[in-house]
């Protein structure tokens, strides 16, 4: 099989691309419980590359918390630094109509920032990193070093492999289920050796056992080539930042024809 370069999306972020999930996500990693009608606004970056990066999932509660979910299986320790990216795309749109410039504060609300990770390679329940720790030491230049600076940014790691915070994906049925099949197609892939095979013995598992059912009938014709991009993300990442170029190449070419345009059209009005 041959990764369909046209999903951008994964299994992950259609599965929670609902706004009732999305609450019982956030509620689940928290700790908390949200009243089942607190509104929940989806605003993720879609399709949108940023530095050469896809946001995975953006939403606010209540208009009063945005919260940023990326799924990753490697961590970077720059993910703090990815996230202020995408939290300032995010906020530019939320305030596109509003004077930033005004002598009235804008209200806007509060981030929270989650990884939930499910890769190989071993890792912590919860690791939390901040963004302070990218910062240059300046201590050579006689400023002393702040433990945590005036501009820093807290994410929280979680690792959702099966087995792993049994607390959390007990609150959400549909990581639970995540979980389990992403477990499974490690498990098929680790006895046949051929990811292809692991994947559609995955999904039999899961329609036979009733997990993620409802949600395996309803992308069945893009939920094989989602769980192969899932699971070769590095090669995916290359080839949708290979299309981010085309694709801005495209609009420079474009805007320069219209540019040439406009300049004839001058032209022959003068005449």
């Amino acid at each position: 099989m041959i990764a369909n370069t046209k999903y951008k999306d994964t299994v992950f972020t259609t599965l929670f691309n609902n706004p009732d999930l999305l609450r019982e996500l956030y509620c689940a990693l928290e700790g908390i419980t949200l009243p089942p009608d607190t509104p929940i606004s989806i605003n993720t970056l879609e399709r949108a590359l940023l530095m050469g990066m896809y946001n995975d999932i953006s939403f606010t509660i209540g208009g009063k918390l945005v919260v940023l979910i990326e799924h990753q299986s490697t961590i970077s320790p720059n993910m703090p630094l990815r996230l202020l990216m995408y939290l300032s795309a995010i906020y530019q749109k939320m305030t596109k109509e509003k004077d930033i410039y005004s002598e009235k504060p804008l209200s806007i609300p509060r981030p929270k920032f989650f990884v939930l990770y499910n890769g190989h390679a071993p890792y912590p329940d919860n690791v939390v990193l901040r963004l302070s720790k990218l910062y240059e030491d300046t201590e050579d230049l006689g400023i002393p070093k702040e433990e945590y600076s005036s501009t820093d940014l807290e994410v929280r790691i979680i690792n959702i492999n099966e087995g792993r915070n049994a607390e959390i994906v007990k609150r959400c049925s549909k990581l639970r289920e995540y979980s389990a099949l992403v477990a499974k197609i490690n498990e098929y892939k680790e006895e046949t050796g051929n990811l292809d095979i692991a994947i559609e013995k995955a999904i039999k598992y899961c329609h036979k056992y009733d997990i993620l059912k409802e949600y395996l009938e309803k992308y069945a014709s893009e939920v094989l080539n989602m769980l192969y991009t899932e699971f070769n993300i590095d090669v995916a990442k290359e080839v949708w930042q290979e299309e981010a170029r085309e694709k801005a190449h495209e609009e420079v070419f474009e805007l320069l024809a219209q540019d040439s345009q406009k300049k004839k059209s001058k032209k022959l009005s003068n005449i």
